[in-house]
């Protein structure tokens, strides 16, 4: 059994936080110890207000560098579990951060239920939980895979978009020419909800869920990120709930 398989096989039964919270609080401290002032320069942060303080959230971010969950999961004030490609417990050095923090591994590729599940445990247990739709790194947005409306409908969870920016090139010590450049900006909008849905979502209606959640957050990318979701002002926005 792999590492990653033996994280997901210690949830069955339920996710317990309270059992990984002292732990995730020394990671947290490494985070902004280390990471921050040796590997990764932040420059500046906004909207934290919109994270809700309690209560079941999906961050829903952009993805243009390695580094964007942990520099997300280091500024926002809540423990957050991501969801992230299960390659990366097989990562040298870094691959011990996920393997301790017990991030939701995910199979590339497929509607991986597992990961799914997972994660709608962390969600019903209140907690948050982070997610790159677009399934792999690129400069400018791809289609996002219908996992994020999945689970937003199956649980109710709010989404939070939080865009980054400024993180290509890190991590890397001080000393490199990376640092003389701009830091990462990361940016938290206003949460919002799926319509509600008397009937299971067809997988055609979990398409248009996440398109536009997307869109919600291509609105806030300059025009250069924004690439399939390049006019999100002309999107619909009828499977939304943003009261």
């Amino acid at each position: 059994m792999s590492p990653a398989e033996q994280r997901l096989t210690q949830w069955q039964g339920g996710y317990n936080h309270a059992r990984l919270e002292p732990k995730r609080r020394a990671l947290r401290w490494m985070i902004d110890n280390i990471a921050f002032r040796f590997l990764v320069r932040i420059d500046s942060v906004q909207g934290i207000e919109n994270l809700p303080a309690h209560g079941a959230a999906i961050i829903m971010i952009n993805h243009i560098a390695f580094v964007d969950p942990v520099v997300v999961m280091g500024v926002l004030p809540r423990n957050i579990v991501p969801l992230a490609k299960v390659e990366v417990y097989s990562y040298p050095v870094f691959g011990i951060f996920p393997w301790l923090w017990e991030v939701i591994p995910v199979h590339r590729g497929d509607f991986d239920r597992k990961a799914l599940r997972s994660a709608e445990e962390v969600l019903r247990a209140g907690e948050v939980i982070l997610v790159a739709p677009e399934g792999t790194r690129h400069p400018a947005m791809q289609a996002g895979k219908e996992g994020i409306a999945f689970l937003a409908h199956r649980t109710g969870a709010t989404i939070v978009p939080v865009t980054v920016e400024g993180t290509e090139g890190f991590p890397t010590l001080p000393i490199a020419r990376r640092w003389r450049g701009p830091g990462a900006q990361i940016r938290v909008g206003k949460p919002f909800r799926l319509a509600y849905q008397a009937e299971r979502p067809s997988r055609e209606t979990l398409r248009r869920m996440t398109d536009q959640a997307m869109g919600v957050l291509a609105r806030m990318l300059p025009e250069r990120r924004r690439g399939v979701y390049g006019n999100p002002e002309e999107m619909q926005t009828d499977m939304l709930d943003c009261a």
